[in-house]
């Protein structure tokens, strides 16, 4: 099947690389030209795992190729994906003029019947906004809502075997309906995994999955601060509660605040988008108030420990990115530490596997980056750990003392509580956990 995507962002990249691999014929489409020509050298502008190899692989088999060209990319599709972003305007709402712009040029230059995917995340009420601009198209065109549910550091494995395959299309749509189950039947061939539902439901399912999970998250944080003032543990907690088999136990994890692309945006859209439709939905409302509350929280507790003053100080930062396995520091806590820290006089010293070019482009030299997380530690006055990459989860804590000028240790993930640390001389703080 020929397909055509527009967008090579995280999604475009990941599911353009992944049709490819079921065998069909992908045109990855992008108006950033520079873009386009380091695909083309082989170079991946993401860090994903896996991703590099599944590109390569298709490329080489000629399945996957890369263009600036989409009026031409589109013409010879069968099946036009649109992947572009859909950043958040000032009232949280999505900018959806990126996707205006594929289906225009869809309508466009159409050669034949073609069928028009919306992959990205978009709201309810996109497909149909979609269908009115194809309308008067020369040829047929068929609009099917497919929101993405790729984790970042997981996702080509998301794409290639998906719990679920939301496709949001009219009953009635057999054209559209045949070739979208022919398209994902590579992964449906143990099961079947297409939900198919109206379109305005597969464009609210990706906004309330997101809220969901974000709100377990913000949930389980304030539980944490709870534990804190009452002497509970919020590891005993969470196993207590997620093993209730009505409940379980992902997305209960005590941290720094969600972070990422996808949760803090797609909470905000789900308010706006009840908003815009009379309906207050009060439990996203507080989801994102509580996390943006929760991003404080490590700040708050390193001036609590230096007295209010953290001017001057050197404090090491283990863990930019938003979780473990990407690149991507977007709405990540260390952003709210790094500002906190840089209004108030502090020196920093970082260190991340991934996360330091994005982390350069933002601060430039007002933060220190080094390639050995130790020569972070070397002479701080604190070290907060962000993200939970393994490689920081049993570092040498005889060498950390040594190298530090103060043994405090503030753990967002809570990976070391049950170290021991304070008896190995740490001044040792997590979130939420009776600190040994």
């Amino acid at each position: 099947m020929r397909i055509c995507m527009v967008g090579t962002g995280y999604v475009g990249l990941v599911s353009g690389a992944g049709f490819a691999e079921m065998g069909n014929d992908v045109v990855c489409v992008d108006i950033d030209k520079a873009k386009v020509e380091r695909l083309r050298q082989g170079e991946v502008p993401i860090f994903e795992p896996g991703l590099d190899e599944l590109i390569a692989r298709n490329v080489k088999a000629g399945r996957l190729t890369f263009s600036d060209d989409t009026a031409a990319s589109v013409a010879s599709a069968q099946v036009v994906f649109v992947g572009v972003g859909t950043p958040p305007r000032s009232d949280g709402g999505a900018d959806l003029s990126a996707v205006d712009k594929v289906a225009e040029t869809v309508a466009a230059n159409v050669k034949q019947e073609t069928i028009l995917v919306l992959k990205s995340t978009v709201p309810v009420g996109t497909n149909a906004r979609a269908r009115r601009i194809v309308a008067k198209a020369a040829h047929p065109i068929h609009v099917v809502s497919n929101p993405e549910f790729l984790k970042e550091g997981e996702a080509v494995n998301d794409f290639l075997r998906p719990d679920r395959v939301v496709l949001g299309c009219d009953s009635d749509d057999t054209f559209a309906r045949d070739i979208m189950a022919r398209l994902y039947h590579p992964v449906c061939l143990d099961k079947d995994r297409i939900i198919w539902m109206a379109p305005a439901s597969a464009e609210l399912t990706k906004y309330v999955s997101n809220t969901m999970l974000a709100m377990r998250i913000s949930f389980i944080n304030e539980v944490a601060t709870l534990c804190e003032k009452v002497g509970a543990d919020i590891h005993e907690v969470r196993h207590g509660v997620g093993s209730d088999v009505r409940i379980g136990p992902k997305f209960l994890y005590a941290g720094p605040g969600y972070g990422g692309s996808c949760f803090p945006k797609d909470v905000q859209a789900l308010v706006q988008t009840g908003r815009e439709h009379g309906v207050e939905i009060d439990l996203a409302v507080s989801t994102h108030r509580v996390n943006e509350r929760q991003k404080g929280l490590l700040p708050r507790k390193l001036k609590t420990h230096m007295d209010g003053d953290i001017r001057g100080k050197r404090v090491a930062i283990w863990g930019l990115t938003f979780k473990p396995r990407t690149d991507d520091v977007r709405e990540s806590a260390a952003l709210t530490l790094i500002d906190v820290l840089l209004t108030e006089g502090a020196q920093i010293v970082a260190h991340d596997p991934e996360g330091m070019p994005k982390i350069r482009e933002i601060y430039g030299d007002r933060v220190q980056l080094v390639e050995d997380a130790y020569e972070a530690a070397r002479g701080a006055d604190a070290l907060v750990l962000l993200t939970e990459w393994r490689q920081y989860q049993n570092p040498d804590f005889d060498k950390l003392k040594s190298l530090m000028k103060r043994p405090l240790l503030l753990d967002g993930r809570n990976i070391w509580s049950t170290y021991g640390l304070r008896g190995q001389g740490f001044h040792y703080e997590g979130v939420g956990v009776r600190s040994e």
